[in-house]
């Protein structure tokens, strides 16, 4: 997984050797090397402003970093499962994140303490993102699905059908009018959501 800081100047990687790098994308060198997962970490995401980077890893852990200092801010537990996702609000007030556990929780970044878990998928949850407004969160599962939510009430809104394997990645366009959908079926969908 790889993610840029907001302005720019920082490129978060995320690895199966447990460790997060994040590097300087106009010289390629490494700042520093971020040690605290037991397991593979396979989401990495900036809050808005810049100043958290949240990492998912195969130890059911997200860990919240603070990237200047390269230390853990708090881990959050809860899941049972590996947490394959993260993905910030446009607010940075809500982090959501997938599972391995077939649920996504949304969970409070300053206080550490879930909001919310919500279920409606059959299988893995491989992708999680909020739409620009923040008021639609789309998830991609291995169930072949994709789940619109409400992360307000935490109603699913639409289950969108079409893939024929799981979708592993969801991502909106800027203006949220448009979603786009990527899948082990060797296909990429747009949806109106």
């Amino acid at each position: 997984s790889v993610a840029f800081s907001p302005d720019g100047k920082t490129l978060a990687t995320g690895s199966w050797d447990n460790t997060i790098k994040l590097w300087n994308p106009t010289t390629g060198k490494i700042i520093s090397t971020l040690k605290g997962h037991q397991d593979y970490v396979v989401s990495v995401a900036f809050s808005p402003d810049g100043k958290t980077l949240a990492t998912g890893s195969y130890d059911n852990t997200i860990n919240l970093w603070n990237p200047t200092t390269g230390k853990i801010i708090s881990t959050l537990k809860g899941h049972q499962q590996g947490v394959i996702s993260v993905a910030f609000s446009p607010d940075g007030k809500t982090l959501a994140s997938g599972s391995r556990d077939n649920t996504i929780k949304l969970w409070n970044p300053t206080t550490g303490k879930i909001i919310s878990t919500l279920k409606g998928h059959q299988d893995d949850v491989w992708s999680v993102a909020f739409s620009p407004d923040g008021k639609t969160l789309a998830t991609g599962s291995r169930d072949n699905t994709i789940n619109l939510w409400n992360p307000t009430t935490g109603n699913i809104i639409s289950t969108l059908k079409g893939h024929q394997q799981r979708v592993l990645s969801v991502a909106f366009s800027p203006d949220g009018k448009t979603l786009a959908t990527g899948s082990w079926d060797n296909t990429i969908k747009l949806w109106n959501p």
